[in-house]
């Protein structure tokens, strides 16, 4: 499959959520979208990672700009990430590993020398008419939500 580029169409997706709930991507269509993938509930780089989304809510919430973090972790590990660090955002299970495939986040990874496969730590700005307007992979988490909210202050 082809990687994703700036200026394609974002994959939809259903996903269940913390709190029992689903999010479906074309149902947030009209707003703003932060789709990000990353490996593990309650490890020191995803904790940063979303405690720094969820510290800049209200700068996306002016943008009408929607965050979705994405990991293969169960609804039950997602509903106690996102209670220990109070996230005000949905934690999407993508427990089958199907959305990380459709994003291109499943890969590779290499850890002291041992090779296993992983979510690569990616972000994705999707625009209201759901296209991909701002990727990021690799991720380096500080100074990583400044750059997606400038970003989104172009859409």
């Amino acid at each position: 499959m082809a990687e994703l580029e700036i200026g394609d169409k974002a994959p939809d997706f259903t996903l269940p959520t913390d709190g029992g709930g689903k999010i479906k991507l074309s149902a947030l269509k009209g707003k703003a979208v932060v789709v990000y993938f990353y490996p593990k509930d309650n490890t020191s780089g995803c904790t940063k990672e979303a405690c720094g989304f969820n510290d800049a809510l209200p700068k996306f919430g002016k943008l009408k700009a929607e965050i979705v973090g994405i990991s293969k972790d169960s609804v039950a590990s997602h509903d106690r990430f996102k209670a220990k660090f109070d996230l005000g955002f949905t934690l999407g299970a993508d427990v089958d590993g199907k959305v990380c495939d459709a994003y291109g986040t499943w890969v590779e990874k290499t850890l002291y020398g041992r090779k296993y496969m992983g979510i690569e730590r990616a972000t994705f700005l999707i625009d209201a008419k759901g296209v991909i307007r701002g990727i990021w992979r690799r991720v380096k988490v500080p100074g990583h939500v400044e750059e997606v909210l400038a970003a989104a202050k172009d859409l």
